[in-house]
Order: C-alpha cells, then structure tokens, then sequence
C-alpha cells in the first residue's frame, strides 16, 4: 500500500533511474564537478570563505578558530593540481571521474577557501611558522616562507639565514705615543711585540723597549752615528732581541740584561727584515740574499738563500716553522722549506714590492701577501697546493699584514695614497672596520701577544695602539711578572697596559 504522504515520482527522478541502470560509457569531464550556484553559496555561507582579503592589512581570526592562510599543507600530504589541471582533462587523465586531484581541488576549496595558494608555492618547510597562528602579518609572498631564496639576490638552495650583525670596532687608538726619528721607510722593519708583552721599537740609531704592563721605557743600546736600526725581531720565547743594522751586521741582544751576546756578519748591505724560527734566525737584506743563522752554532751562517733580483723586504715563518715566505722589491713572493736554498714555490703575480707577509694561524698553508703602490692588492695562496684562492684591491700601498689568532680575521695597513688601517674577515673579506689617523704611510705593525691590540707607526713619528680583535677563549693571559685580563671583564684594562685612553707618552 502506497505511503500517502510520498508523492509520485516525476519525469526527472525517472530519467535518473534509468541513466544509473544504463551506465553509459562516455568519461564525465572535469567541469561537471563543480558546485552549482546553489550549493556553492551554501558552502559559502557555512565557512563564510568568500570575504575579501585586502593584501596590505593584518589579518585578525577568532581567538578559537586557526587562520589557514600561514598554515603549511604539505604536512597533511594533500597533493594539489596545478591550474592547467583544473580547468580540463589532461591527456594522460583520460578524463576519469576517480582522477584524485579533481577531489582535491574541490576539497581545498571547500575546507580552506578560495584564496589558499598553490602547493607549487609553498616551500618544503614553513621557515619556523607555528601552523596554528591567531594573527598572520602583512601579507608576503609565498616565497619568503621557503627556506630557499628567490629574493635575486641568493641562489637557489641558498639558505635566508639571519645575518649576524658585525663586530664593532673602536675607530679611535686608546693610546698614542711619540716616536721621534722613527724612519719613513717602506722597506724596514722597526717595531715588533714581544710573547712578555715587551714592545721594541728602532728609533735612528737607538732601539728602545716600552714594557706594556708598566709603560716604563728602557733604552736597550745606540749603534753610533755611522750606522742605525733598519729591522727588530724578537724571538719566539721573549727574552732575545735581533737588530739589523745598516751595516749589514745582525746583533742579538738579552733584553732582561741589556746586554748584546753575539754579532753576526754575512750580509754587504742593510739588513731590513728579520724572521725568527725557534733557534733559527732569517735575516733578508738589500744585497738580495737571505742568511740563515743558527744562534746555537759557531759559523754566522749556515746556509744562504739565493733567488730574489732585488732588496729582500719582507720575511715570515709559517706557524710550525716548517716554510719561510720571502718578498722582495723584485715584486717577487717565494716560499722556502727548512733544507732549501732555492725557493719551492714561486709566485709573481704582484705588480710591485712585496713587503706585507702572514700566514694564517687558521689554516695551514694559507698564505696572504700584500703589493706596493703599483699593485695595491692583498693576495692568498694555497702553498700546500701550489695555487691562488682570491685577490683583494684595496686601493692604497699594503705596508703590512698580521692574522688575528682568535678569530679569522686580518689587519692591512696602507700608504700611499689613503693611509688607513683595514680590519677583514675572512674569506669573505668583507671589512670590518676601516680606522684613519696617521697623517703618513702606516709602515710598522705588530701584534699584542694576546691577539687583541695592535700597534701601528708610520712616517709621522707616532705609534698608536688600536683594539680590533675580540679576546681568546680564555679569561686571564697571564706574562711574566704582570696579568692582562679580558677587556670585556675589566674595566681598567687600559691603564693596566700602559695609560688612560687619551694618554700620549714619548719614546725616550
């Protein structure tokens, strides 16, 4: 018996019928899954999806309801089509009605909205981005919340990783002295700092020690008026000083006693640079040779180094003692092992006087060296494979360079035509800081022992003393006779080591 409440089925429910007993063959497109106007703005109304989203103000959610647009989908692996693949059957679709991208589609329209972006745009990861988030920001690109940076100016599969900001760097030296008679020569070497906190410096024909724990200043000896100082270096262990003279001769001097212990001859002409290596010493001279000296043997010498064309003006050991570094006025930069009396390694890029040589405390084998007026450059070596990483203008005469020992960092000192002292980072060799003062060619650097002063001279008979380099990992250094603390835990460092910042002393 027929319900009376149901009433006869019409036409269109009888077509129905018969189309689901029929089951025709032909594939169903795309489009026929989209939602009628009708159910559309049903949904529409549930989710309420369909409101504008201005791209310059903040969006503001219910405090219990998660907004979707910060949220990253490829966690729920819900795999999206492309656009082309929305708007019809692909070929290799075929069409079918179980294609899941076409569910997808709908699916992320209805849950999500309309506005949910492409998975083509999102990255791999959320960049740290809670999925949850009650108040998105302005709104962005999509791109910026990949972890890879299409911002032009990284690569792909470069990380947008935070920049540390730089280490500052006091512009201004915390101590001055005067130096008179100190030479404007570019091809000496009359300042050196001892491992006791001991600076020497060659002033005319006089050499004089300034204690950097007392600032008491002792006159160490005065070679007379027929010749003078033209190079000082101190020996690894602090208490021996060599002094090259104008003369050709190289004097060793006991600093605590004041007293010279040996002279050594072999060289014609003045000896400019000097290198200590354990008991081993290099002096280079104008004469164009290199002398090496035993202190513990008899003989002056014991052997010769021949290959330069002109003065030998810069001189360095490697840090295990195991390569010498020469350069000359010849523009040349040779490297040197312990047995050899030609040099291993030649390198003759430079365009002009090489002077400013240093290994790299950091790297073994990694050699900087910096050109004269004509070059300008600083230039790095690999001399454990034989090869030229990188080249550096710095656009003025490179006096001087020295590597920071607690970080990887160096210091470049110029003349001509600017004058300025160059803290970098490397290998970046991005500048750290850039500190002016001198009025003449900054010529003479060294290092503290604790790797965190330098001290520069320069033509204008002034030595000024400048903190660049952060201090070691260790707290408290501590020297003969005298304890140097970190200046980021004392505050009276600097009139620990010598006097007040605006101090200015006189060499004599």
């Amino acid at each position: 018996m027929a319900d009376p409440t149901m009433s006869p089925p019409n036409q269109s429910q009888l077509n129905v019928a018969a189309s689901t007993t029929q089951r025709p063959q032909h594939h169903l497109n795309l489009e026929s899954l989209a939602p009628s106007p009708s159910s559309s703005e049903h949904v529409n109304r549930l989710i309420n999806s369909n409101h504008y989203i201005s791209p310059s103000r903040p969006i503001y959610s219910d405090r219990f309801i998660p907004c979707r647009s910060s949220s990253n989908f490829a966690l729920f692996n819900i795999s999206l089509p492309s656009p082309s693949a929305t708007a019809g059957s692909s070929p290799g679709d075929g069409g079918k009605e179980d294609n899941p991208n076409a569910y997808a589609a709908l699916l992320r329209n209805a849950l999500f909205g309309p506005q949910t972006p492409d998975k083509k745009d999102w990255g791999t990861g959320a960049g740290g981005r809670n999925i949850f988030r009650y108040k998105t920001e302005t709104r962005q690109s999509m791109h910026s919340l990949s972890p890879f940076g299409f911002d032009g100016l990284s690569g792909p599969g470069v990380s947008n990783v935070a920049i540390k900001a730089p280490r500052k760097v006091s512009r201004s030296p915390y101590k001055v002295l005067d130096a008179p008679a100190l030479h404007d020569d570019f091809y000496l070497n009359l300042v050196d700092w001892s491992s006791h906190n001991v600076l020497a410096v060659g002033l005319g024909t006089c050499v004089y020690l300034w204690n950097a724990c007392s600032s008491k200043v002792t006159k160490l000896c005065d070679l007379g008026n027929d010749d003078g100082v033209c190079s000082v270096g101190w020996a690894h262990r602090g208490t021996h000083l060599a002094v090259g003279t104008s003369n050709g001769k190289v004097q060793i001097w006991d600093a605590s006693r004041c007293k010279r212990i040996r002279i050594m001859e072999g060289h014609r002409l003045r000896v400019g640079a000097l290198a200590w290596s354990s008991s081993m010493l290099s002096s280079g001279s104008r004469d164009k040779s290199i002398l090496q000296r035993d202190i513990r043997a008899q003989e002056d010498f014991v052997s010769k180094l021949s290959g330069h064309k002109s003065e030998v003006c810069g001189l360095k050991w490697s840090y295990d003692n195991r390569e010498l570094a020469s350069g000359g006025n010849d523009n040349r930069l040779f490297v040197w092992n312990q047995h050899s009396t030609q040099p291993v390694l030649k390198y003759c890029e430079h365009t002009a006087a090489v002077k400013a040589i240093a290994w790299s405390p950091h790297l073994h084998g990694l050699l900087a060296s910096g050109g004269g007026t004509a070059d300008r450059c600083i230039r790095f070596w690999n001399t454990t494979t034989n090869s030229h990483l990188s080249c550096m203008d710095t656009g003025s005469q490179v006096c001087n360079l020295v590597w920071s020992k607690n970080v990887n960092e160096l210091v470049s000192t110029h003349g001509y035509s600017q004058n300025q002292i160059i803290v970098w980072r490397y290998p970046t060799m991005s500048k750290l800081a850039t500190l002016t003062g001198h009025t003449y060619r900054v010529l003479y650097l060294a290092i503290s022992p604790d790797g965190q002063t330098i001290v520069t001279g320069a033509g204008d008979e002034t030595l000024r003393f400048w903190n660049v380099f952060p201090s070691p990992k260790s707290q408290v250094i501590v020297f003969i006779g005298c304890k140097i603390k970190d200046r980021k835990v004392s505050k009276n460092t600097e009139s620990e080591i010598g006097a007040s910042s605006l101090g200015r002393t006189t060499i004599r």
